[in-house]
């Protein structure tokens, strides 16, 4: 300053206007001189930084370039030219100059800060344990932390008072911070408690018909999980939400390698009946049950030795029913794509309006919903058609065309004789 007064005044200029066009020309070169060291940071150090991060075989440092932290870093140099050039103003501007530059310094350090928490979280996630254990929600809390800091230490440099004067003020807005942040304090407690008992990681499969989800986690953040929903739509669910409701996460179906297939065919009771000697001769060319029917066969007939057969209500004998669930069973054991090792039954049910239902109760070897569906389809394609065979009809509500049916044989029936 001194100097550019000196020159003012040898080049004659009014005595009275040297001071104000002084401070004119060494903001302008403060400006300039921020402005060149602002290109150069940015155009030739990050450049420089940015090509070794390339080169070099760490991925850790690419997180910070994609995150921008050398730019947000690079402006402390402006900022740092002003403080230190505050010097050259009277004392009444020095310190207002001091505390804006330090002001900003201290946003940007925040800023930074902040970068480096997200900086951190995306590393984390590059590694399995980020599935099982994500910190995102801890990450946000941190950052509210910092956020909350920065502003006080902000609002107490520019106020020129010690941050404990704020903080003491703070005790007594403590309700209000629980109401503003009630959310986010109840996203913190949930995401402790689901960590901690591993309730939800990112990639499983959770259904909660509260919210609307049914789908992949994507995202497990302070206030809220992202549910990727299977027609591609996202359902937000609050964290807190986790712990207070039920859902139900099929993260142990995808582990034990099966997906339980549970479903019936509805048999018509009025087509069970005992087997006739012809229908189990026909019954042993079907290679799967020759053994059980020459097996049940002896069986019967040792049951039977005593007993007066010529009704046929005594005794023992086989149903075509029976028969029928046995084939279904024996039909599961031989099927590729049925899980062996887990539970495998067919079962009747309690017999309804919609006829006698024969459950099939067993795990396909795959958790794959396409395969599995696939496999499902296949078996029941196959049941319907076989049921014929054993004399059996599918129970089913009659349709239009068999009320069409059933008028067309009335109109073609003779008329009665009169008398």
């Amino acid at each position: 300053m001194l100097f550019i007064r000196n020159r003012l005044e040898n080049y004659g200029v009014d005595p009275t206007w040297v001071g104000p066009l002084a401070a004119v020309i060494l903001i302008l070169f403060i400006a300039l001189l921020c402005i060149i060291a602002n290109l150069i940071s940015k155009q030739v150090v990050i450049r420089m930084i940015t090509h070794f991060v390339r080169k070099n075989k760490y991925r850790w440092d690419n997180v910070l370039l994609e995150r921008k932290v050398f730019h947000k870093l690079s402006h402390f140099v402006p900022a740092i030219i002003v403080y230190y050039f505050a010097a050259a103003f009277p004392a009444y501007q020095q310190k207002a100059i001091e505390t804006l530059a330090l002001t900003y310094m201290m946003i940007v350090a925040f800023s930074v800060t902040n970068r480096l928490l997200s900086v951190f979280n995306d590393i984390y996630q590059t590694y399995e344990i980020s599935k099982t254990k994500p910190i995102k929600g801890y990450i946000q809390i941190t950052k509210i932390m910092v956020i909350i800091v920065g502003t006080i230490l902000v609002i107490a440099n520019l106020m020129g008072e010690s941050p404990v004067i704020l903080l003491s003020g703070i005790g007594a807005l403590s309700a209000v911070f629980m109401l503003v942040f009630k959310d986010s304090l109840l996203g913190l407690v949930a995401g402790v408690q689901l960590s901690a008992t591993d309730m939800v990681r990112v990639g499983d499969w959770i259904e909660m018909p509260k919210y609307g989800a049914n789908g992949d986690v994507i995202d497990i953040s302070l206030n809220t999980v992202m549910v990727r929903n299977f027609d591609r739509t996202v359902t937000m669910i609050p964290s807190y939400a986790l712990i207070s409701d039920s859902f139900i996460n099929w993260r142990g179906m995808q582990e034990s390698g099966g997906r339980r297939l549970k479903r019936a065919l509805y048999i018509d009771v009025s087509s069970i009946m005992f087997c006739t000697e012809e229908m189990i001769e026909h019954y042993k060319g079907i290679h799967i049950l020759k053994d059980y029917l020459v097996h049940r066969e002896r069986e019967i007939e040792d049951y039977n030795r005593e007993i007066d057969r010529s009704n046929r209500v005594n005794g023992r004998a086989l149903t075509n029913i029976g028969v029928f669930r046995e084939y279904i069973h024996q039909y599961l054991l031989r099927h590729p794509g049925i899980h062996q090792e887990m539970t495998l039954m067919v079962r009747q049910l309690a017999p309804g309006e919609n006829g006698l239902p024969i459950e099939i109760y067993a795990f396909t070897n795959t958790v794959q919903w396409t395969i599995y569906e696939t496999v499902q389809a296949d078996i029941f394609d196959h049941l319907f058609a076989i049921a014929g065979e054993f004399g059996l009809r599918i129970f089913q509500n009659p349709a239009g065309s068999d009320l069409k049916w059933m008028f067309q044989q009335h109109d073609q029936s003779p008329a009665p004789k009169q008398d």
